[in-house]
């Protein structure tokens, strides 16, 4: 079963809006009615030094990072142990090497990061064929006078100090791309052609008069075409299911890392391939300096992952930075922040349910916290913060309001008993 991106958009755009958002929601549209907020929990308990959080995904690196500063090692090199180790596995598709491309189906990479004890910093963005570009980034204010390269001169410029070019499109990610073009478009020279018997004349664009939303068994049934598809183009079999969810449900990716060591030096780094399928040269907060990362020696440190061009409005990072100076603790901090990312929307949820942000906070003594807009991405997903301040573990964010987010683009709608296993 052939299915276009205009049968995609015809079927989810219309309804997700609405009929995503909880029932206590959908009693009123009043922009000025406060969705419902979560259960704030406590801060943390004594702050500790040294101290490192990141993003779970960067939970396995943190016990040699978290050894680096007790041994006196430089912050920001422990700080880039975590990032460079996300950006080496090619299994992480959303950082480095393996990360999904763009929609022309180019890789490219955006990252910076901020030394708190020379108060220096440095960022890249669109950067094609250099794996490592959170050294790189480093290697701006190192080796410049400047704080941001992007593009074809920030490549160049990474040549000019020592990193190789190298193909960053994996096979897999490759053949996810391919299958993700035959899926959203049956208009251009992708997919099926008219000599192929399975061809069918694309219909026209229609709008019924009430946006109907997948049902599980359509979305299960795009799945198993997608598998399809998958297999035929070379994909190893236990990958497939991957491969089809993630054109069904296009991954963000990001991994933010701030650290502490005894004597209260910190640094901080963010660095991430974007947006699954993105429109070329599109930058999201990640390489923002103030947006995606902010570290301030006499203050502390937090990033962002989420709803990059919401944060770059709110200048995320700095917001809850300059918070900590005027005397919040990291959790208020943070919570101020989310609130103005729904200040700007009014209150309105039915757009703040397609927008989502986790802030990853930590103070100069060692306090701690992390923050998100919604509770996670479906039941049984909460958004999580890695920590090692002697100990290493997870930890679960504390958002402001109750409930999941929904993907933007509108995914198609899916109950959540399916959704978790999507999600896996």
């Amino acid at each position: 079963m052939k299915f276009s991106r205009r049968d995609f958009i015809v079927n989810t755009a219309l309804g997700s809006a609405a009929l995503a958002v909880p029932a206590e929601a959908q009693r009123t549209t009043n922009k000025d009615h406060h969705p419902p907020l979560a259960k704030q929990v406590a801060e943390p308990g004594v702050p500790k030094r040294p101290a490192i959080i990141c993003k779970t995904t960067g939970i396995d690196s943190l016990d040699a990072a978290y050894d680096m500063l007790a041994r006196g090692d430089d912050t920001l090199d422990a700080v880039l142990k975590v990032c460079k180790d996300r950006e080496d596995d090619p299994n992480d598709d959303t950082v480095g090497y393996g990360g999904l491309p763009n929609e022309e189906g180019v890789v490219e990479l955006d990252s910076c990061c901020m030394h708190g004890p020379s108060r220096r910093a440095g960022a890249v963005g669109g950067v094609r064929n250099i794996r490592n570009v959170c050294l790189v980034a480093r290697e701006v204010y190192r080796h410049t006078g400047h704080v941001m390269l992007v593009g074809e001169g920030a490549e160049r410029f990474a040549v000019d100090v020592g990193f190789r070019r190298e193909n960053l499109l994996t096979e897999h990610a490759r053949k996810t791309w391919l299958l993700w073009k035959e899926y959203n478009s049956d208009q251009d020279w992708w997919g099926q052609s008219p000599e192929d018997p399975a061809w069918k004349p694309p219909a026209p664009m229609k709008v019924p008069p009430q946006a109907k939303l997948m049902s599980p068994e359509e979305i299960e049934e795009r799945l198993e075409h997608l598998q399809a598809r998958a297999r035929e183009l070379g994909i190893e079999p236990q990958l497939c299911r991957k491969a089809a969810e993630r054109v069904l449900f296009p991954p963000t990716g990001t991994i933010h890392v701030s650290a502490v060591n005894a004597k209260g030096e910190m640094s901080a780094a963010t660095t991430t391939s974007g947006l699954a399928w993105k429109l070329p040269g599109r930058l999201g907060d990640s390489p923002i300096i103030g947006a995606g990362c902010y570290c301030d020696q006499d203050v502390g440190s937090a990033g962002a992952t989420g709803s990059g061009e919401e944060n770059i409005k709110v200048a995320g990072a700095h917001t809850i930075v300059e918070n900590m100076r005027h005397g919040m603790p990291p959790q208020e901090a943070g919570m101020d922040a989310l609130k103005r990312i729904v200040r700007n929307y009014n209150n309105d949820m039915n757009k703040l349910r397609f927008i989502d942000m986790t802030y990853y906070i930590l103070r100069k003594d060692g306090a701690y916290a992390c923050v998100s807009l919604w509770e996670g991405y479906s039941e049984g997903h909460p958004h999580k913060m890695a920590v090692h301040d002697g100990t290493r573990r997870a930890e679960v964010a504390v958002s402001l309001f109750k409930g999941y987010s929904q993907d933007f683009p509108p995914e198609p709608m899916v109950p959540e008993d399916l959704k978790k296993e999507y999600l896996k």
